[in-house]
């Protein structure tokens, strides 16, 4: 009877030394989605510029087709490049930079994510 009194804390103790570890490594898996999230995203934006620029040579519609590809990116934190030339036969490259911050504290803030796409330009 006198064992079981001397180990009544122990489980208390071991949750206390356990949890934060295992809420850490929690966070960082629900960080880690969100930022490869923001990356496909990012990427499917670039890929909708290129290819509305490469039909249509128009910027503003490739500007606004990235942007309703991905609703889920900010405009605010979405940096769109000069506007790229579309030459009939040459491919138009865009590249589209994204500032991501993170939900919790463990991803360092200003972290910047690239998306970039190529596309053949229409004749």
């Amino acid at each position: 009877m006198s064992s079981i009194r001397d180990e009544r804390g122990a489980v208390a103790v071991e949750f206390g030394l356990v949890m934060p570890l295992l809420l850490m490594i929690l966070f960082i898996i629900v960080e880690f989605g969100y930022a490869f999230n923001a990356q496909i995203s990012v990427t499917h934006a670039a890929r909708e510029a290129a290819r509305t620029m490469a039909i249509t040579k128009d910027w503003s519609d490739a500007k606004d087709a990235a942007l309703s590809s991905s609703p889920s990116l900010s405009p605010a934190k979405l940096h769109f490049p000069t506007e790229p030339t579309c030459v009939a036969g040459a491919p138009v490259e865009v590249v589209l930079t994204y500032s991501l911050s993170g939900l919790t504290s463990l991803l360092p803030s200003g972290v910047n994510i690239k998306g970039k796409a190529a596309m053949q330009c229409g004749g």
